[in-house]
């Protein structure tokens, strides 16, 4: 794999292969950066995911759509992996500066023009009440109505038309075909595109080398099994050559698909067999962060407090933890005897 970078300027801008760009774009929230990617093809690039809504990364998008390697070709297709900011925040601001076409999978679509028009006085209670019976302390419920809803921070308005992608869709780029593969978990229907021929793939946040992708439960859906969707996912991707280059949305390219995709099934084995023996006795959701996680920020406490009821749903789908409720209404859970 080559590495070359673009020219001495402030363009986060560097070549993968002949063809495939990478555009790393700082955020302003962790994990500090996002990867975006251009590939060539027959009528011009296809820019696949974007970072936020702010002015830093719309002055980053106004150099790369003109610089030299691109090669005065225009951007013709924006494809966007899933529906969190840091990955569709520019889109519509990029859709209104190039005419080119949105793709997404349905669900994504759905899920990013959902949250955009969601109204706020409605949508606030409802995240406070679920972050109370998950048991979230004083000062957190105090925050989420100060912060507001963030998805309307981060994102550009987005039009009202896109063309859908679905598992097994290809797209002809870099002169070869890329396949649409789907990823769960840390999204409901993200894209990730594969190519046989250069086995290469871009994984989205679905398989990361450094961190585990973040798979979280959501108050608009609090019932479901995230995780299990997660570990299920993997599986097609675990079928793919070892010597695949993966290409993820957070750090570096790197080697190793099967013995990462391994380390992501251990990582979560491990953090059930925790709760399960620390949920002996009956544990609030806020109660597990201390043995999942190091000590987080407040603002940080929504993140966590997902993470944790994803993994004690998991555990419930598989019949070993019940789910109970206080005299306040807070759920507990506990291992099953």
């Amino acid at each position: 794999m080559s590495a070359t970078s673009a020219e001495a300027d402030s363009t986060p801008l560097s070549e993968v292969i002949p063809g495939l760009l990478r555009v790393k774009v700082p955020l302003p929230f962790p994990p500090h950066a996002v990867n975006a990617w251009l590939m060539s093809g027959p009528d011009g690039w296809t820019l696949i995911d974007s970072g936020v809504n702010d002015e830093p990364t719309r002055a980053i998008y106004t150099e790369v759509l003109a610089h030299p390697l691109l090669g005065g070709r225009p951007v013709t297709r924006l494809l966007v992996t899933h529906f969190h900011p840091d990955h569709v925040g520019l889109i519509g601001w990029l859709h209104d500066r190039t005419g080119a076409e949105i793709h997404m999978s349905r669900i994504e679509w759905m899920q990013a023009r959902l949250l955009q028009n969601e109204e706020p006085s409605e949508v606030v209670p409802q995240l406070v009440e679920h972050a109370r019976r998950c048991g979230a302390p004083a000062a957190f419920l105090e925050l989420i109505p100060q912060r507001g809803m963030l998805f309307h921070k981060w994102v550009s308005p987005l039009p009202r038309h896109y063309r859908r992608i679905q598992q097994g869709d290809r797209f002809e780029l870099i002169d070869s075909n890329w396949t649409v593969m789907i990823g769960e978990g840390h999204a409901p229907e993200m894209v990730c595109l594969y190519n046989y021929a250069r086995r290469i793939l871009i994984a989205a946040d679905h398989i990361l080398q450094r961190i585990s992708p973040h798979i979280g439960s959501h108050p608009s859906d609090p019932s479901d099994d995230p995780l299990g969707s997660f570990l299920r996912a993997l599986t097609p991707f675990s079928r793919l050559p070892d010597e695949t280059l993966v290409l993820p949305s957070h750090g570096e390219p790197f080697y190793g698909l099967r013995k990462r995709i391994g380390e992501l099934r251990e990582h979560h084995a491990e953090r059930l067999e925790k709760l399960e023996v620390f949920c002996r006795e009956p544990r609030t959701v806020t109660q597990t962060l201390e043995v999942l996680f190091r000590p987080l920020p407040i603002a940080q406490i929504g993140f966590g407090l997902s993470e944790a009821l994803a993994h004690l749903r998991r555990l419930e789908e598989c019949g070993r933890m019940d789910r109970m409720s206080d005299a306040d209404g807070r759920w507990l859970f506990q291992t099953r005897r």
